[in-house]
């Protein structure tokens, strides 16, 4: 069974993998650039904080797909959600 502090520190690590895989020091930091293609392709106006909220809800309907617990979904939730609290902290300073 895995406890939250667990939880915590994949989704730590996976951010860090994420972001060798990607070339990115500081983690995987992808969302203000599809958030902007997004943004030109529709039109609209989603901010960075937005997008890993809608992500975050992706994982989150994943998660209740199917019975059981799904790790990779609920790890990710994780990730998304601190990625989700530092692009607000940055907006709203």
């Amino acid at each position: 069974m895995s406890d939250a502090i667990e939880f915590l520190e994949r989704a730590s690590s996976l951010m860090a993998e994420r972001g060798q895989e990607y070339d990115q020091p500081e983690g995987e930091r992808s969302m203000a650039s599809t958030v902007r293609a997004f943004n030109a392709i529709t039109g609209r106006d989603m901010t960075e904080a937005e997008g890993w909220g809608f992500m975050l809800l992706l994982k989150l309907a994943r998660q209740h797909q199917r019975k059981g617990f799904h790790r990779d979904s609920a790890e990710d939730a994780v990730a998304y959600s601190a990625l989700m609290a530092e692009a607000l902290a940055k907006q709203w300073g």
